[in-house]
């Protein structure tokens, strides 16, 4: 059976171009990315989009961000819509096998993709951190839990997380590889497999080791304190936080390991290539998996907030006003005004989740 005009190119297209390194062709592996990966990403940048934009609307239309837990929150969601941004391009990279965009936005998209990821790591640790305070150290907190400190930690999360994500902005750049261009990371081939484990070990510490610890360590002494002290509010001000950070780690987690599996498979398998077409393969399956967590938080602010369920409903309420309003100018202004000034009590109890 004569070859397709694409298998012909992927057949000529090795993973990397390092010098005298040996090429492995991975033809079948891009023809399997470019037929599921597009299709999926498509799905989660449109569903995570509008959830996440949802969420920045209930935030700053009812909440107001008066509370550094619905700052965190905040700046989760932007975190998720920065990293969301960035999943046009790479379906179009996927569907043409070839970058077009150029080198300064394959530096720029990647620089975006790895502050998305490594800020929502920082800010879920933090959204721990602070239901911990607000129940271990209930008095402390209530000097700490400020509007103003939740701005600053905030703006230190962002510094971090660009700082992390220096390496993978400098390192990513264009390549020509035989029949098209290539976006990612390039390292020196002199170091490239240092640099390789140093990526797997950087995303695994900042992305696995280091929440599961504030995780054991926070939960440990917040379960501790409802076994000796049980509340209801309490109890309901921990358990939005528990389940975003859980999910986090169910979603994630099999995409990181892949990555250390990955970047280690030199000594841990003899058949380098081959063993590298299939850890290819995983990295595409997680890889969806992970990127689908971009959509997976605001679900669990309906699921699990009620607040955030009636906030919605008030913001659509007000949605449908605000066009009755425009397309029917006839309509009763009394209740019209009464449907846009829907607004929640402001009595909120200190433990709130946010949602």
């Amino acid at each position: 059976m004569e070859m397709s005009a694409t298998s012909k190119d992927y057949a000529m297209t090795t993973e990397y171009n390092y010098e005298d390194a040996t090429p492995c062709q991975k033809g079948e592996v891009r023809d399997f990315g470019a037929q599921l990966l597009p299709p999926l990403y498509s799905l989660v940048f449109i569903t995570g989009l509008v959830g996440n934009i949802l969420v920045v609307l209930v935030l700053m239309q009812y909440k107001r961000l008066k509370s550094m837990t619905n700052i965190y929150l905040f700046n989760l969601a932007i975190s998720d819509l920065l990293f969301l941004l960035t999943l046009p391009f790479w379906i179009d990279y996927k569907l043409k096998d070839n970058w077009v965009f150029g080198d300064g936005m394959c530096k720029f998209l990647s620089g975006l993709y790895y502050i998305g990821l490594y800020s929502e790591i920082f800010f879920i640790i933090l959204l721990t951190l602070d239901r911990y305070l607000a129940i271990v150290h209930a008095i402390f907190a209530l000097q700490a839990r400020t509007v103003i400190f939740g701005i600053v930690t905030s703006i230190a999360t962002w510094v971090l997380a660009i700082l992390a994500s220096i390496p993978d902005w400098h390192f990513s750049k264009t390549q020509w590889e035989f029949s098209h261009y290539t976006c990612s990371l390039h390292f020196p081939y002199e170091s490239l497999k240092t640099w390789k484990k140093f990526q797997a070990l950087k995303l695994n510490i900042l992305g696995l080791v280091l929440p599961l610890l504030v995780m054991i360590v926070c939960y440990t002494g917040i379960l501790n304190i409802l076994l000796r002290r049980p509340s209801e509010k309490k109890s309901k001000a921990v358990r939005l936080i528990f389940v975003i950070m859980l999910i986090f780690f169910l979603f994630w987690t099999p995409y990181n390991l892949s990555m250390l599996v990955h970047a280690f498979q030199d000594s841990l398998f003899t058949r380098e290539c081959e063993q590298s077409k299939q850890l290819d393969l995983a990295l595409q399956v997680t890889e969806v998996i992970a990127y689908s967590h971009c959509c997976i938080n605001p679900v669990i602010y309906a699921f699990v907030g009620e607040k955030f369920r009636k906030y919605l409903r008030q913001l659509f309420h007000r949605l449908v006003a605000v066009r009755v309003a425009k397309w029917l100018p006839f309509f009763s202004p009394g209740r019209l005004e009464r449907a846009s000034s829907m607004s929640p009590s402001t009595g909120e109890h200190e433990l709130s989740a946010g949602f």
